[in-house]
Protein backbone atom coordinates (compact mmCIF):
# COMPACT_ATOMS: atom_id res chain seq x y z
CA UNK A 1 0.00 0.00 0.00
CA UNK A 2 1.29 3.66 -1.00
CA UNK A 3 2.77 5.96 1.81
CA UNK A 4 0.02 8.12 0.81
CA UNK A 5 -2.85 6.27 1.49
CA UNK A 6 -1.88 6.25 5.12
CA UNK A 7 -1.46 9.64 4.80
CA UNK A 8 -4.90 9.97 4.02
CA UNK A 9 -6.30 8.12 6.57
CA UNK A 10 -4.24 9.78 9.01
CA UNK A 11 -5.34 13.08 7.79
CA UNK A 12 -9.43 12.09 8.08
CA UNK A 13 -9.08 10.68 11.70
CA UNK A 14 -7.20 13.96 12.61
CA UNK A 15 -9.95 16.50 10.82
CA UNK A 16 -12.78 14.41 12.69
CA UNK A 17 -10.91 14.51 15.98
CA UNK A 18 -9.93 18.35 15.55
CA UNK A 19 -13.91 18.37 15.00
CA UNK A 20 -14.44 17.32 18.92
CA UNK A 21 -12.28 20.79 19.86
CA UNK A 22 -13.76 23.00 17.45
CA UNK A 23 -17.41 24.16 17.76
CA UNK A 24 -19.51 24.49 14.27
CA UNK A 25 -19.10 21.30 12.67
CA UNK A 26 -17.05 22.62 10.30
CA UNK A 27 -13.53 20.44 10.09
CA UNK A 28 -15.78 17.58 10.27
CA UNK A 29 -16.53 17.54 6.20
CA UNK A 30 -12.80 18.44 5.55
CA UNK A 31 -12.51 14.92 7.59
CA UNK A 32 -15.12 13.70 5.02
CA UNK A 33 -13.28 14.34 2.16
CA UNK A 34 -9.93 13.50 3.32
CA UNK A 35 -11.58 9.68 4.25
CA UNK A 36 -13.16 9.57 0.46
CA UNK A 37 -9.71 10.30 -0.41
CA UNK A 38 -8.30 7.58 1.46
CA UNK A 39 -11.00 5.05 -0.43
CA UNK A 40 -9.76 6.94 -3.63
CA UNK A 41 -5.83 6.32 -3.11
CA UNK A 42 -6.98 2.56 -2.47
CA UNK A 43 -8.62 2.30 -5.79
CA UNK A 44 -6.23 4.36 -7.97
CA UNK A 45 -3.15 4.08 -6.20
CA UNK A 46 -1.15 5.63 -9.22
CA UNK A 47 -3.11 8.95 -9.01
CA UNK A 48 -0.93 11.84 -9.02
CA UNK A 49 0.00 14.01 -5.98
CA UNK A 50 -1.49 17.64 -7.70
CA UNK A 51 -4.58 15.24 -8.73
CA UNK A 52 -5.11 14.03 -5.30
CA UNK A 53 -4.80 17.68 -3.86
CA UNK A 54 -7.16 19.09 -6.52
CA UNK A 55 -9.58 16.74 -5.41
CA UNK A 56 -9.34 16.98 -2.06
CA UNK A 57 -10.19 20.46 -2.41
CA UNK A 58 -13.22 19.92 -4.16
CA UNK A 59 -14.33 17.57 -2.58
CA UNK A 60 -14.16 19.58 0.73
CA UNK A 61 -15.89 22.75 -0.81
CA UNK A 62 -18.63 20.21 -1.93
CA UNK A 63 -18.99 18.41 1.28
CA UNK A 64 -18.97 22.28 3.14
CA UNK A 65 -21.80 23.30 0.69
CA UNK A 66 -24.09 20.50 1.38
CA UNK A 67 -23.61 21.08 5.12
CA UNK A 68 -24.76 24.55 4.52
CA UNK A 69 -27.72 23.72 2.60
CA UNK A 70 -28.96 21.08 3.86
CA UNK A 71 -28.17 20.60 7.06
CA UNK A 72 -28.50 24.75 8.17
CA UNK A 73 -30.50 25.97 5.97
CA UNK A 74 -33.96 25.05 7.86
CA UNK A 75 -33.91 25.31 11.31
CA UNK A 76 -36.59 24.25 13.47
CA UNK A 77 -37.89 27.36 15.13
CA UNK A 78 -37.36 27.55 19.22
CA UNK A 79 -39.80 27.56 21.63
CA UNK A 80 -38.32 30.23 23.65
CA UNK A 81 -37.45 32.82 21.02
CA UNK A 82 -35.71 35.43 23.81
CA UNK A 83 -33.81 32.55 25.96
CA UNK A 84 -30.34 34.50 25.81
CA UNK A 85 -31.73 37.80 25.10
CA UNK A 86 -32.71 39.08 28.32
CA UNK A 87 -33.85 42.89 27.07
CA UNK A 88 -36.58 41.23 24.55
CA UNK A 89 -37.73 38.63 27.09
CA UNK A 90 -39.36 41.76 29.28
CA UNK A 91 -41.16 42.74 26.33
CA UNK A 92 -44.94 43.02 27.06
CA UNK A 93 -44.27 42.93 31.23
CA UNK A 94 -46.05 46.11 33.09
CA UNK A 95 -43.89 47.54 35.54
CA UNK A 96 -43.60 50.70 37.85
CA UNK A 97 -41.41 53.60 36.35
CA UNK A 98 -38.62 53.65 39.55
CA UNK A 99 -37.58 57.35 38.24
CA UNK A 100 -39.75 59.41 36.13
CA UNK A 101 -39.91 59.26 32.47
CA UNK A 102 -38.28 63.26 32.28
CA UNK A 103 -37.54 64.55 28.21
CA UNK A 104 -38.11 60.45 27.24
CA UNK A 105 -36.07 59.18 29.33
CA UNK A 106 -36.75 58.08 32.74
CA UNK A 107 -35.88 54.40 34.73
CA UNK A 108 -37.38 51.28 35.67
CA UNK A 109 -36.23 48.49 38.29
CA UNK A 110 -37.05 44.79 37.21
CA UNK A 111 -35.94 42.35 40.01
CA UNK A 112 -32.47 43.40 40.82
CA UNK A 113 -31.24 44.98 37.39
CA UNK A 114 -32.26 48.77 36.22
CA UNK A 115 -33.45 49.11 33.30
CA UNK A 116 -32.60 52.76 31.54
CA UNK A 117 -36.12 53.66 29.57
CA UNK A 118 -37.29 55.61 26.85
CA UNK A 119 -40.56 56.76 25.92
CA UNK A 120 -43.49 59.64 26.96
CA UNK A 121 -42.93 61.84 30.22
CA UNK A 122 -44.36 60.44 32.64
CA UNK A 123 -44.50 60.25 36.67
CA UNK A 124 -42.30 58.15 39.03
CA UNK A 125 -44.43 55.34 40.24
CA UNK A 126 -46.61 54.83 36.87
CA UNK A 127 -47.38 51.45 35.26
CA UNK A 128 -45.48 51.26 32.28
CA UNK A 129 -45.84 48.67 29.29
CA UNK A 130 -42.56 47.54 27.77
CA UNK A 131 -43.21 47.33 23.87
CA UNK A 132 -39.76 46.93 22.59
CA UNK A 133 -35.69 46.38 23.27
CA UNK A 134 -33.41 48.83 21.86
CA UNK A 135 -30.07 46.89 23.20
CA UNK A 136 -29.91 47.55 26.93
CA UNK A 137 -32.27 50.51 26.22
CA UNK A 138 -36.30 49.29 26.91
CA UNK A 139 -39.02 51.37 25.07
CA UNK A 140 -42.41 51.92 27.29
CA UNK A 141 -45.78 53.41 26.75
CA UNK A 142 -48.42 54.33 28.86
CA UNK A 143 -49.68 50.73 30.55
Amino acid sequence: MPWVVYVWAGLALLLIAAETMAPGAFMMWFGFAAGVMFVVTLLFPGMPLLAQAVLFAVLSFVFVVICRRWFRSGGRPSDQPALNRRAAALIGRVVPLERAIVQGQGRVQIADAYWDVVGPDLPAGAAVKIVAADGMTLVVEAA
